[in-house]
């Protein structure tokens, strides 16, 4: 099965691309890192009979099926169309049904604005329906999300599921009908039928409902907004008490757009009648569990003195929590169902090559496990394990183009701050080199509020197979590494963020792993930004800047969110005084000596192509060296083969060019 499977992923992967025939290494390389995931998403029916596919596909994406009892041949049944319309998930509601959340992109007066819509599809791809309610004024349509599905049980009775829904008060013209229920409500949903019926009435209020995955809904947030409509930065938890409908209040939290304080819920276990969410733990973030029968009596489940314990993982149709998750050197599983536990322990026995283990899905029994399994130096590919037979069988490779293609080992390293503190990061060095006297790249991650973790990474694997040693520094400011490491985040507390990815640097050239003179400097987002404000702390250390989606004035960033409700947190998360400026890029241009290159997608949502404009021209004005390459109708992620193709090819190149190679 899994050569017929491979084969039709194969055909289908083929008509995503329209790029011409390419000769040179470098550039087939860059084909091979640029491509898309071969599979997208992934999905195991209620019975287990069956797969759900998401592949990539010319223009847009591709949801097939595979009859895993029959002929296992992929079987193409809904498609997504260019890049303002795509698959954010599909799964099976039944053995017959899959539901798809899609999202959309649509124009506005005040730039791009995405919404998502939720619709169903039958295995033979009939049907085709969508299950979001409309608004009867398209702006208002347009404006709203189209509702999360909270639980795949309602009532009891399969084909039925729990989905929020946001009404908005309507007039019709010209009667005196008119609506003025306002808020986020739940519904329980009749898949076959479409019939809807009122769980939860709409709370103008409401931002939040957790379920119990067997259809009743036990937590709801309330995010209280001022006279402007922005957010107050407060959540307020109400919960039931099992068999009640009564509400009463649970918890507050906190955020003033840097910091979160409060226990924050995720999901419930009726079984145990227990909310697990996280919450701080001596200045570092850890699972607890509250009982939800008034006493609020509150429990560690797991904390760690080093690291955050920050994921939590849940299984099968209710979705229940059987373990968490958290990153040292490498993501770690702690599970708290026995039978999952030792099935983890003789899974990483029987792929040792793999260590980064995922359960992906279930049968509605838990018979068979849908999993994923990778590493550094392999992408990942799927498996199907069924609990019965002890039968392991392997599905399909996450990424199959680069079937054979050799990786670089990551390793993880520390290094001194200026200061002495000591920084934690990622190495990766071209297969089979020595380690020494090579090209080398500093490649700081997103977010700020993030951190980069030990495993595939396309990007520094490119750059790994071109003959660069690439280096990601866990700056502070990354997420992961506890309260204090956060700082104040990476842009109030810039310099020393950008200082730790300069130490990067330069600790790479007195371990010899750079040659002198050989080094530059590749970011996406924040790192986009951090790439440019390391030439102006030290415009000398790097040789070579790319900055791809990046924020490059801290001014211009608070304005993008003036229409938004995060506006007072955005606000208060960039902060007020001489930061903004010495801080922003764009204002420092004159500083930079070394040539930059800039991507952007012009209908990036996260950050706007007005800051790569503004950067490009702040650096022409100033004399320098700048190049900026627009892509068109793509967003913050360029998640499209020919885009990313173009990326790498083009930076590889420019990177060659100023370090002279």
């Amino acid at each position: 099965m899994k050569r017929s499977l491979w084969r039709a992923i194969a055909g289908l992967a083929a008509l995503a691309s329209s790029l011409p025939a390419l000769a040179a290494d470098a550039e087939l390389l860059a084909r091979k890192f640029g491509a898309r995931e071969s599979v997208q998403q992934i999905s195991l029916s209620p019975d287990g009979s069956k797969l759900g596919i998401i592949v990539p596909s010319a223009g847009g994406e591709r949801l097939a099926v595979v009859d895993l009892a029959g002929n296992p041949m992929l079987k193409p049944i809904l498609t997504t169309s260019g890049p303002n319309e795509q698959f954010d998930y599909c799964r099976w509601a039944t053995d017959a049904m899959l539901l798809c959340g899609i999202r959309y992109r649509e124009d506005t007066a005040t730039g791009p604005l995405s919404f998502s819509r939720l619709v169903k599809v039958m295995a033979d791809g009939s049907g085709v329906e969508q299950l979001s309610q409309e608004n009867s004024t398209r702006a208002l349509y347009v404006m709203q999300n189209g509702g999360s599905l909270i639980d795949w049980i309602a009532d009891g009775k399969p084909g039925r599921v729990l989905m929020t829904r946001q009404f908005v008060p309507e007039t019709s013209i010209g009667t005196h009908l008119s609506s003025d229920r306002e808020g986020m409500a739940v519904e329980a949903v009749d898949l076959a039928t479409k019939k809807r019926s009122l769980v939860e009435f709409p709370n103008k209020g409401a931002s939040e409902y957790i379920s119990d995955g067997k259809g009743v809904v036990r937590v709801m947030g309330l995010t209280p907004t001022d006279g402007s409509g922005y957010s107050r930065g407060v959540v307020n938890y109400l919960f039931r008490r099992s068999g009640s409908r009564d509400w009463e209040k649970f918890g507050q939290l906190l955020t003033d757009g840097q910091t979160v304080t409060g226990f924050n819920p995720y999901a419930v276990d009726s079984s145990q009648n227990v909310v697990y969410g996280f919450d701080d733990a001596g200045g570092f973030q850890a699972l607890y569990s509250v009982a939800l029968d008034g006493s609020a009596a509150k429990q560690v489940v797991l904390a760690r003195s080093d690291v955050d314990v920050d994921g939590l993982i849940r299984i099968g149709r209710s979705r229940r929590v059987v373990g968490a998750s958290y990153a040292t050197e490498r993501r770690e599983s702690e599970f708290f169902d026995p039978e999952l536990k030792r099935l983890r322990s003789s899974l990483g026995k029987a792929l040792p090559g793999k260590p980064l283990i995922e359960f992906v899905d279930s049968t509605a029994d838990e018979s068979k496990l849908l999993l994923f399994a990778g590493s550094d130096t392999h992408p990942g590919t799927f498996y199907l394990f069924d609990k019965a037979s002890k039968q392991l069988e392997e599905l399909l490779p996450l990424r199959s183009e680069l079937t054979g293609v050799a990786l670089g080992e990551m390793k993880a390293i520390t290094f001194p701050a200026s200061d002495g503190t000591v920084i934690p990061g990622y190495l990766t060095l071209p297969p089979g080199s020595t380690g020494k006297g090579l090209p080398a790249i500093v490649m700081p991650h997103g977010g700020p509020s993030a951190r980069d973790e030990w495993g595939f990474d396309w990007l520094a694997q490119f750059y790994a197979a071109r003959g660069f040693a690439v280096l990601q520094p866990n700056f502070r400011g990354s997420a992961g590494y506890g309260s204090k490491w956060f700082e104040k985040n990476g842009f109030q507390s810039w310099k020393i963020a950008v200082g730790d990815v300069n130490a990067a640097g330069r600790w790479l050239e007195a371990q010899g792993i750079a040659a002198p003179g050989k080094l530059a400097i590749v970011g996406w987002s924040y790192g986009g930004y951090a790439a440019h404000q390391s030439a102006v702390l030290d415009p000398n250390l790097f040789k070579a800047i790319v900055a791809v989606a990046p924020v490059t004035d801290l001014a211009t960033l608070r304005q993008e969110h003036l229409n938004w409700t995060d506006f007072h947190l955005v606000d208060h998360f960039i902060g007020n005084g001489p930061h903004v400026h010495e801080g922003s890029p764009a204002q420092n241009a004159a500083s930079i000596t070394a040539p930059v290159l800039l991507f952007h997608g012009d209908k990036d949502v996260n950050v706007g192509i007005g800051e790569s404009r503004l950067m490009a021209s702040k650096l022409k004005s100033a004399g320098k060296s700048v190049e900026l390459v627009e892509f068109k109708q793509l967003d913050h992620q360029l998640d499209d083969p020919e885009a990313r193709t173009t990326l790498l090819m083009r930076s590889d190149a420019f990177i060659r060019r100023a370090l002279g190679l």
